[in-house]
């Protein structure tokens, strides 16, 4: 199943059927913190604030820019705008950026920097190479390279997660760039950095060692075993110019590689002791080969992902048992979203033109349910992942769409943003018993879905709850075992008649969240009705 074209692999992939394996997701548990089918028609979900599952990493909640179509120019950099600052940043989508509060954004790739030369990007502009990107078949004129990307970060208030050519790039390029980034002066490459204007050092914490070595598709694709090696190589020269970094190493494109897990333990069995974390993609799809375009399947696609954070876990700690090593890895699942329909032809080819349309996915209502109960596996599994990035931001597969007039927040937007907004502080062990109905291929599948967070800071109590019933509202109890809560602060959700709805610049608002009435709490219960084909989100003070 190795092709040298990448875009003929995916398709070819997709045929085959990219969710993976749904005939055995429930060969093992229920949804972690969930239980098996409840009684009578009523989800009961039992709250105690001393039972937490883990502190909550907010970079949880990241994101992604690729110089990938528009995501980059025409996205967050567009000096010819009227809309854009005297840097050429776009206002509108950096005022929405620091509101929605994005704390963490992986850069420049994907599969672009499995290409890339960052001394393209450096220097000054009028000097910069416009190259080739053959990943995508596109123009990349370098006027936004890692300086840019920096200085952009700063204006957002996110943290950079930098992505490491390991592909036609070297070890010692890498420790360049990190010297670059992050030593304050007195060295060749921090002297560079001073020369092209900034003075102070980034101390960039969070880096990628290469994109999906794994993949035929990949510039650069290697073997486990070499890409172990490389990577260890690599983790070693940046520690000798830093050794405050965290390093995640390249794990599996996916469930639906043939090499899945085994590329994992082959890769850590090379430099377990040398990286922090270990990477996971995922991208979901409603296509016939994977759901049939049941929506009742497709809503329950989350629990796919969390069989693969678990997969995974289990190969890291494996490859520790036989390292005997005192370190445990977390996972950065720095790829995740739903994409099936702009993912061929001309959706995927620049044919060497700057700044082609690309990946420009459209999502509707259900795609939204979906990423949804992506954010509650994710809370679910905040004992192990520590990082994860909503791919991608600005128009290509994105949340945020923009034109030369503005921009418009597609369905996927709110729930993602509820999720940056309203869980902080810990992820809540909840016990949930919710009526099932049953999937093809899959079982019994609850119809109810919940994840909750707890701020001991300000006692805040946060639930997300996914009702993947598409015809009956469900009544949801909750039981307080040790507090009752206080006021509703917040109450929302995002339904609809009509799952395929989506939004554009013409009506931006089709499908958008709607007032959910507050519920109220007696003698320590909490009983309201979520809608059918519904996402919710309720925030109380403590």
């Amino acid at each position: 199943m190795f092709f040298d074209d990448r875009r003929r692999f995916l398709r070819q992939a997709a045929n085959a059927g990219m969710a993976w394996g749904l005939t055995s997701l429930f060969g093992g548990s229920f949804l972690r913190g969930q239980t098996a089918p409840g009684t009578g028609d009523i989800a009961r979900v039992y709250l105690d604030s001393r039972r937490i599952m883990a502190p909550l990493d907010h970079n949880l909640f990241g994101s992604f820019l690729e110089h990938l179509g528009r995501a980059i120019y025409e996205g967050i950099f567009d000096p010819g705008s009227k809309l854009s600052d005297a840097s050429g940043f776009r206002k509108d989508v950096m005022e929405e950026v620091r509101r929605m509060g994005v704390p963490i954004i992986r850069y420049p790739g994907g599969n672009f920097v499995s290409g890339y030369n960052w001394l393209d990007g450096v220097g000054p502009k009028e000097t910069r190479p416009r190259v080739l990107d053959k990943a995508w078949n596109s123009i990349n004129t370098n006027q936004f390279g890692t300086n840019e990307f920096m200085a952009w970060c700063k204006a957002v208030h996110a943290e950079p997660l930098m992505g490491l050519n390991l592909g036609t790039g070297t070890p010692e390029e890498a420790a360049a760039l990190v010297e670059y980034c992050n030593l304050d002066q007195g060295t060749k490459w921090s002297d560079l950095r001073r020369k092209h204007g900034i003075t102070e050092p980034y101390r960039v914490k969070h880096w990628c060692l290469g994109n999906e070595m794994d993949g035929p598709w990949q510039i650069g694709h290697m073997t486990a075993t070499e890409y172990g090696i490389k990577a260890q190589d690599a983790a070693r020269q940046m520690r000798y110019v830093d050794p405050s970094l965290q390093l995640i190493a390249c794990g599996s494109s996916g469930p639906f590689m043939p090499t899945y897990l085994e590329w994992d333990r082959e890769v850590l069995e090379q430099c377990y002791e040398y990286v922090d974390g270990l990477s996971l993609h995922r991208y979901f799809t409603n296509t016939p080969q994977d759901t049939g375009g049941d929506s009742a399947k497709f809503l329950a696609m989350n629990l796919s992902m969390e069989r693969q954070i678990d997969e995974t876990v289990a190969v890291c700690d494996l490859v520790r048992g036989h390292k005997r090593s005192p370190k445990k890895l977390w996972l950065s699942f720095d790829e995740w979203n739903v994409w099936y329909r702009a993912r061929s032809g001309d959706a995927t080819n620049g044919h060497h033109q700057e700044t082609p349309h690309l990946l420009e996915e459209v999502y509707n209502l259900e795609d939204a349910l979906l990423v949804g109960g992506l954010v509650n596996s994710l809370l679910r599994h905040a004992d192990r992942v520590k990082v994860a990035c909503l791919a991608q931001l600005i128009n290509v597969i994105a949340p945020i769409m923009t034109n030369a007039s503005g921009l418009f927040r597609q369905t996927i937007y709110y729930p993602y943003n509820w999720g940056l907004q309203y869980a902080r502080g810990s992820v809540l062990n909840l016990l949930v018993e919710s009526p099932t109905y049953e999937v093809s291929n899959m079982g019994q599948v609850p119809s109810v879905d919940v994840a909750g967070t707890l701020n001991p800071q300000d006692g805040k109590v946060a639930l997300f709850i996914l009702n993947r019933e598409l015809s009956k509202p469900r009544v949801v109890e909750l039981n307080w075992q040790d507090k009752t809560p206080g006021q509703v602060l917040v109450s929302t959700t995002l339904t609809g008649a009509d799952l395929k709805a989506f939004n554009t610049f013409e009506t931006p608002e089709k499908v958008a969240p709607q007032a959910f009435a507050k519920p109220a709490t007696t003698n320590n219960r909490t009983r309201f009705e979520v809608p059918p084909r519904s996402y919710t989100a309720i925030q109380w003070s403590a």
